[in-house]
């Protein structure tokens, strides 16, 4: 996966990291659970994928955005920040480069950060499942719903069999979404020409303009960690086996012997 589009992580995190140090915000300062429970980021747990309960945004440039974002929340209830319009973020890489990983990390960092957040997640394929006309459901409602929640997480865009219908179903999300500058997390593992021609010119202009690129590269972490499992494993001695002589019934004992 190539994308000569996309623009370098360390231009993502020097910006990024600018726009912090002007605010006096040192953008090296990590993020850590604290000593006690925060009852948003325990709520959320419940919404986040087991698998993804204790990712975190350590990426550079991911990490760099979760504090621009937090930064710019307008203030709330009790002087918490909430959500405001922001940029986005594209991450890009090949399957198992941790994608998904840094996007729920994000959440997490912001809810950390004390940032009152509504978030929704969806795969792009479970999107056109959801949205597919049926009697008896109100797609319309549930578009516009995901078009307006303040921070949006759209998981393996350019995944799904692509027609006429999603095409104009992206649109429509991403496009309310640019107008209205909400932030938006999208993976992919498509460079911008293949994305385009999965989502069309419109989207993909739209996309390019909103969010920053991140690109993820190494290799596939799911298999490595089977790797090293299957490692592990042959690794490990045989469990204890009794030899057959000991296995054998002692003669005059009370064992049963078969009968001819």
């Amino acid at each position: 996966m190539r994308d000569h589009d996309a623009q370098p992580v360390g231009g993502i995190a020097r910006r990024l990291a600018h726009i912090l140090t002007t605010r006096g915000i040192d953008p090296t300062a990590q993020l850590t659970d604290p000593a006690e429970p925060i009852p948003a980021l325990q709520a959320a747990q419940a919404r986040i994928p087991a698998r993804y309960q204790d990712a975190v945004a350590d990426h550079p440039a991911v990490a760099a955005w979760v504090r621009e974002v937090a930064q710019a929340g307008r203030p709330g209830p009790k002087g918490a920040p909430g959500i405001a319009q922001g940029r986005s973020l594209l991450i890009v890489g090949t399957t198992g480069t941790g994608k998904t990983h840094q996007a729920y990390g994000a959440v997490r960092s912001l809810l950390l950060a004390g940032v009152r957040l509504r978030w929704k997640a969806i795969t792009a394929a479970d999107l056109y499942a959801e949205l597919r006309p049926r009697a008896g459901h109100d797609g319309e409602r549930e578009l516009m719903d995901l078009a307006r929640c303040p921070l949006l997480i759209i998981d393996d865009l350019g995944a799904a069999k692509s027609s006429e219908w999603t095409e104009e179903v992206t649109m429509r999300l991403i496009n309310r979404r640019y107008n209205e500058m909400l932030p938006t997390l999208v993976t992919t593992n498509l460079g911008m020409a293949d994305l385009r021609v999965h989502i069309g010119d419109r989207v993909a202009s739209r996309l390019t303009e909103m969010t920053d690129k991140v690109i993820l590269d190494g290799p596939d972490r799911r298999r490595a960690i089977a790797a090293q499992r299957r490692s592990i494993t042959a690794a490990t001695p045989p469990a204890y086996t009794e030899p057959p002589e000991l296995a054998a019934p002692i003669a005059g004992s009370s064992a049963r012997r078969p009968s001819c």
